[in-house]
């Protein structure tokens, strides 16, 4: 029998999801997410307590989840950026398969376990879940969507116990966030750039609130901007 909370953090092996499994480890026995089972087995082995939960969760069927689940982030995601008159349908099917359907699935299925330990929902949303720009259409349009999912889940569940929380950082220092600056030809200046451990920081604070109260969004943005 696990003696710990157990969170479950999607998107566990790299950038943020990483971060807030190495926050919540110290103290939760974390189900690390992702797909490639070998950075899953990396992590699971330099936790303090922990499992793999290795899936693609845009694909069906997932792995079961524990009868008990008290947290669970959903950190994994992907983004594209384009103008809208060359953005294809197929992009936006990708977008929304991984930042808004493998969401509602994944916490649909596990809305059993999140209710039986009366638990915790945490979407790590983005600044583009408020506001969008251009050439960032299909990603925004994800997270806009994904904070509408966020808002309906938390009224639906507040009689079942069941807390709900959309974190929106700004831009983060992390793989995905240099890829995109290289494709936008910029120069990378990590100084105006969150660190993923500072999100993690907020995820931890929203997570280690007494059940009686509930951070329903929170935005966190680099001190320092251009």
């Amino acid at each position: 029998m696990i003696h710990r909370p157990i969170a479950l953090v999607t998107g566990a092996t790299r950038g943020i999801g990483r971060a807030i499994a190495d926050a919540l480890g110290s103290d939760h026995h974390v189900l690390v997410g992702g797909r490639n089972a070998d950075a899953v087995a990396a992590v699971v082995d330099s936790l303090p307590s922990a499992e793999p939960y290795v899936a693609d969760l845009t694909l069906d069927p997932l792995p079961p989840l524990p009868p008990r689940l008290d947290v669970l982030v959903h950190s994994a995601g992907v983004e594209e950026s384009g103008p809208v008159a060359e953005i294809g349908r197929e992009v936006w099917e990708r977008v929304f398969a991984a930042n808004l359907f493998a969401v509602a699935e994944l916490t649909r299925q596990a809305l059993p376990s999140l209710r039986a330990a009366r638990g915790l929902v945490v979407s790590i949303n983005s600044g583009s879940g408020l506001t969008s720009n251009p050439g960032g259409a299909v990603y925004a349009a994800s997270k806009f969507a994904l904070r509408a999912f966020t808002d309906a889940l938390r009224e639906e569940e507040r009689a079942n116990g069941v807390r709900v929380s959309s974190v929106h950082p700004g831009r983060v220092d992390t793989d995905m966030q240099r890829a995109k600056v290289a494709l936008e030809g910029d120069d990378y200046d990590t100084d105006f750039y969150l660190d993923a451990a500072a999100v993690a920081a907020v995820v931890r604070t929203v997570v280690d609130l007494p059940p009686g109260g509930t951070v329903e969004a929170v935005s966190v943005r680099p001190t320092r901007k251009r």
